[in-house]
């Protein structure tokens, strides 16, 4: 019989046999600690609500957005998420943005990412006369270039897959790594991301009602794991970003102390199994932080982010 570490360390690596493409990074300074085909453009299904959702922050913090104003729920928000819609909105449901927030990023719902792009898209500057859901995904691409994800397209909010024939929308695991980075980077959606659940309130017919809210993401509180997203469709297969996080590192120099925050990313797509998978890379992410952090933290520009 094998020793148990040795099993231990063949069923994590097993975990992760699955994906297409995955990295794992450190947060605080971008240092890629482990990839496969990081690089790799592929679909990201639900993945994509993480740059909707940073567009509606940024233009809140940036452009004194209001995230309680209301928005109302669109025939097109109906008709064009293929009858997805497992908290059963309909059309002329009025809720407020931090509510479809929540809604995009907990249950992952395609009715209020339309929902959400359509109102933002009406506030947000719109120089070519674009829709308002395709001006909220023309700020997302925008976003996408500030940071540097050059193999990314978005062509809608959700990440549903578009119709065979159609060009398809792309990212890869280091781009959202990078996103991911810059949203921990700013206040406000670590919060909703580590909600394990939710109550947001509609209101139908001049009465308001609450519905209750699941985070999709099951691995949260599970080694440090509190956020960030999951998706899933037939042509991305399984795709998940976590991040964990650990009790900050704290050393001192003479009179001086010094605090490391320790914080990992992982990015997981094209998986079969995404909290397995996932899981997996974080556990082995850990380990190869702690050899990394042991021999000083070296960063350079060639194996960081």
């Amino acid at each position: 019989m094998r020793p148990f570490y040795l099993l231990l360390v063949s069923v994590l690596m097993a975990g992760a046999l699955h994906a297409t493409s995955s990295i794992i990074v450190d947060n605080q300074t971008g240092r890629i600690l482990e990839g496969a085909g990081a690089n790799q453009k592929l679909p990201i299904a639900s993945l994509t609500k993480l740059a909707l959702a940073m567009v509606a922050l940024d233009w809140s913090q940036l452009k004194g957005g209001n995230l309680e104003q209301t928005a109302v729920v669109p025939e097109v928000a109906i008709t064009t998420t293929g009858g997805i819609n497992p908290l059963g909105l309909q059309a002329g449901d009025e809720l407020t943005l931090r509510d479809l927030i929540f809604a995009c990023l907990l249950a992952s719902d395609n009715v209020a990412a339309v929902t959400l792009a359509d109102h933002l898209g009406r506030a947000l500057p719109n120089a070519t006369g674009l829709d308002p859901t395709g001006n909220t995904v023309a700020h997302m691409n925008a976003l996408a270039r500030q940071l540097g994800m050059r193999g990314t397209l978005f062509l809608n909010p959700h990440g549903l897959d578009t119709p065979d024939g159609q060009a398809r929308p792309r990212s890869t695991a280091a781009d959202l790594a990078r996103l991911t980075r810059y949203a921990y980077s700013k206040s406000g959606l670590s919060f909703y991301v580590s909600q394990s659940t939710r109550e947001i309130h509609v209101r139908r017919g001049g009465a308001s009602f609450g519905l209750h809210l699941n985070n999709t993401n099951k691995l949260l509180g599970t080694d440090g794991i509190d956020g960030v997203k999951t998706g899933r469709t037939s042509r991305a297969g399984d795709c998940i970003i976590l991040t964990s996080e650990r009790t900050p590192e704290v050393t001192r120099q003479g009179d001086t102390v010094f605090t490391t925050p320790r914080r990992i990313i992982v990015v997981l797509l094209g998986g079969t199994n995404r909290e397995q998978e996932g899981l997996a890379l974080v556990q082995r992410g850990w380990a190869i932080y702690g050899a990394w952090a042991a021999k000083g933290r070296e960063a350079k520009a060639s194996n960081s982010l």
